[in-house]
């Protein structure tokens, strides 16, 4: 008596799944930071997730190659933006009047005028490190970019919280950082251990400075 196999195809749904779940670390879990000073969420928070030993397991977080930042209402927006060292900045003037755009910072220098409307070149990146950004026509404007190659990086928003998705278990090193970090040293640091795929949060509690961005000069708005 000759014995009969049946095999069935896999749908194309089913097949997709197996090969995206044999891509992923194993025991991969997800790590909820959030930020908050006294109670109140903490925005434009820069947030680094790095292995404890200095090793650098899976895949990093994406950040886009160019970091945008807009000039509307005399202020920079973001407040804060994170990018990889190699990338670049671009500065947009969506006012109506001009913004001398300068940084005297180490890891990058560059100035530049942008009329109402205009639009920067690509400014290289290349260095890790902190990057302030001011105008030289209205003082109360200023920006950061905070350029890391920290496997996991990101900024929160309103909420005060980033999520890094599918980190492989391990120790790791939280680091928080903000211009107005009340801290000593540049940023507030914390240990989290990850086991295999039991996801966690952290809640870091941090003390800011008030902000010194001082109201816009509306005498030379329209400088």
């Amino acid at each position: 008596m000759r014995a009969t196999v049946r095999w069935t195809c896999p749908s194309a749904l089913s097949l997709g799944l197996c090969v995206l779940a044999a891509c992923l670390p194993a025991g991969a879990a997800d790590l909820v930071v959030r930020v908050g000073d006294r109670g109140t969420a903490v925005s434009d928070a820069v947030v680094s997730l790095v292995q404890a030993d200095g090793a650098s397991r899976g895949a990093a977080s994406a950040v886009p190659p160019t970091a945008a930042i807009d000039q509307r209402d005399l202020a920079f927006l973001p407040y804060v933006q994170v990018a990889r060292p190699g990338g670049a900045a671009v500065f947009r003037n969506s006012d109506h009047t001009r913004h001398h755009v300068y940084s005297f910072s180490p890891a990058a220098t560059f100035e530049m005028v942008l009329g109402p409307g205009e639009r920067s070149g690509r400014v290289p990146l290349q260095e890790e490190g902190v990057v302030a950004v001011g105008c030289n026509i209205h003082d109360q404007m200023i920006a950061w970019l905070y350029v890391s190659d920290a496997p996991w990086l990101a900024r929160t928003g309103q909420g005060g919280g980033v999520r890094f998705r599918d980190v492989p278990p391990g120790d790791y090193r939280v680091r928080v950082w903000h211009p107005r970090l009340d801290a000593r040293g540049d940023a507030v640091e914390r240990r989290v251990t990850l086991h295999d795929a039991a996801s966690r949060s952290l809640d870091i509690a941090v003390r800011l400075r008030p902000d010194a961005r001082a109201q816009p000069d509306r005498e030379r708005a329209d400088y």
